[in-house]
């Protein structure tokens, strides 16, 4: 499986017309002239969906400029800081309102909490690390060792592994498969997978187990990059703007727009932008061991080709034994129902017991 990015002039917003055109020329010019002609068609729609990649980042910048622009005077708000260990004393912080984030507050102590810190509860509120402070506060930071006290840190670091794995589905095939990222959705651990759903213009794909194999090493590579995950909230017309490639996002923006005072979500990985009301953990360098599990094709009133891609992952540094982990693989390998939706066949191809260790992580970061 591979991609190809290649930067070409700015498309404006009026080329969605001949973004679905050429993505559906490629397929055509597969079958009816030569290999030539084809890579040349697959050149130009790998071409077109960096272009719009490329786009949501200007568009993302501008607004996250646009909105700094707009606070004016700087306000100090008082952030108190309440550490886990109760023998130790709350620490005051002046910061400054509508611009710093707890990620900020974390540079004022350890650098462990730097590096460990994945979510913040604010006014007992789970916050993300990267979203500015309102008013004033009282501030807790959480790191997956604290899971137990804090469940919902559970909930952010299952969340944030869905959106890696849009971003590692969007990027995993080749240029001629027209991809559409439909949307994922809400975590639940007692599932055993977190998921993504996607539109993949193949009538009835089966993954291989050396597919499923490639799928979770570039998840791995991914959060080896340890991308913060940035937050930006935005109207509903401006995420109409971003996403016009995709028809399905744009079908589902002005529902969520509706239910949340017009107002849509973004999160950025690197140049990968999605929705999600979130919260998400502060990096994707929180995620460790992980299993691109299986494939699943599901019933759908939108598209006869949509497939639910699912995976199970550890937190950076959580030891597991082998058969322990293999039974997680196993749970996740099974249809994740969670989206009331449908299975179109009960068996799919499945990763094998193999993962992918700290171990090798580590080894994929120094190679790269």
């Amino acid at each position: 499986m591979e991609s190809t990015v290649c930067p070409v002039r700015h498309v404006p917003p009026s080329s969605y017309g001949r973004f679905r055109n050429a993505c559906c020329a490629t397929l055509r010019f597969q079958c009816r002239f030569s290999s030539t002609d084809s890579q040349k068609a697959a050149a130009q729609t790998a071409a077109i969906k960096s272009e719009w990649r490329r786009r949501r980042n200007v568009i993302f910048d501008n607004e996250k400029q646009r909105q700094q622009s707009e606070i004016g005077r700087i306000e100090k708000v008082a952030v108190k800081y309440l550490p886990w260990d109760k023998d130790e004393a709350p620490i005051e912080m002046r910061m400054n309102k509508h611009l710093s984030t707890p990620y900020d507050c974390t540079k004022h102590l350890t650098e462990d909490y730097t590096k460990t810190v994945c979510l913040a509860l604010v006014d007992r509120r789970p916050w993300d690390l990267q979203k500015p402070f309102e008013q004033d506060c009282e501030l807790e930071l959480i790191t997956m060792a604290h899971s137990n006290k804090s469940p919902v840190v559970n909930t952010a670091f299952w969340r944030s592994c869905s959106l890696l794995m849009g971003c590692m589905v969007e990027a995993s095939f080749k240029d001629e498969i027209q991809v559409y990222l439909h949307s994922f959705p809400k975590p639940d651990l007692k599932s055993g997978s977190f998921t993504y759903d996607a539109v993949i213009d193949l009538p009835d794909w089966k993954p291989t187990q050396a597919e499923l194999r490639a799928m979770s090493a570039a998840f791995v590579k991914l959060s080896n990059q340890e991308s913060f995950m940035e937050r930006l909230e935005v109207s509903e017309e401006l995420a109409l703007d971003m996403f016009q490639d995709n028809p399905f996002k744009n079908k589902q923006i002005p529902n969520i727009a509706q239910n949340h005072n017009g107002k849509i979500v973004l999160y950025r990985i690197g140049d990968f932008i999605d929705i999600s009301q979130g919260p998400m953990v502060g990096s994707t360098g929180i995620i460790g061991k992980a299993t691109i599990a299986s494939v699943h094709k599901v019933e759908s009133n939108e598209t006869d080709r949509l497939y639910r891609f699912q995976g199970v992952a550890l937190p950076k540094g959580t030891r597991l034994n082998h058969f322990a982990w293999s039974v997680l693989e196993k749970d996740a390998r099974k249809f994740n129902d969670l989206a009331s939706v449908t299975p179109v066949r009960e068996s799919v191809t499945s990763a094998p017991t193999e993962v992918v260790s700290d171990e090798e992580k580590e080894r994929s970061s120094a190679a790269n």
